[in-house]
């Protein structure tokens, strides 16, 4: 069992999840603790997976890619082995940057990204219209990106 976590792991993960690049002493200026402990809870929330990634979260328009959809998808077939086809397909799209299995009208929500309305259409042919197990889709062009992040209220 994984061990619980106490009031100095959660103002840790706070910061981390606002900025992963804080640097050790600010962390342990933070919690009061010094820098070879904040090492060692670090090193047991990662090994523990409650720090999953650690990643950049980059500007699309930076990178030409400032249009963001919302696809509702409805499968054909809803078998387990149908289902984790979807799964795959959705994982290795780069353009797919969320995948949701839900329950509802659709199947699945996707949140994708593209460059502009040709390039979302091709991708909705790779992801849709060449697989016969996909029913129907519904796309929301987002019109703002208001609020964008994973952060959990901890």
């Amino acid at each position: 069992m994984a061990q619980p976590l106490d009031d100095t792991d959660l103002t840790i993960l706070r910061i981390l999840q606002r900025d992963c690049r804080v640097g050790l002493e600010a962390l342990a200026d933070a919690c009061a603790l010094s820098v070879p402990s904040v090492q060692r809870r670090l090193k047991r929330l990662r090994a523990s997976r409650l720090i999953a990634k650690e990643i950049a979260v980059l500007d699309p328009a930076g990178f030409d890619y400032g249009m963001t959809f919302i696809v509702q998808v409805e499968l054909e077939r809803e078998s387990l082995h149908q289902l984790d086809l979807f799964r795959k397909r959705a994982k290795a799209e780069p353009q797919v940057q969320q995948c949701y299995y839900v329950t509802g009208d659709a199947d699945f929500i996707l949140i994708c990204t593209a460059r502009d309305m040709q390039d979302f259409e091709a991708l909705t042919h790779r992801l849709f219209f060449e697989n016969s197990n996909v029913r129907r889709f519904r796309t929301s062009v987002s019109m703002e990106r208001t609020k964008v992040g994973l952060d959990l209220p901890i």
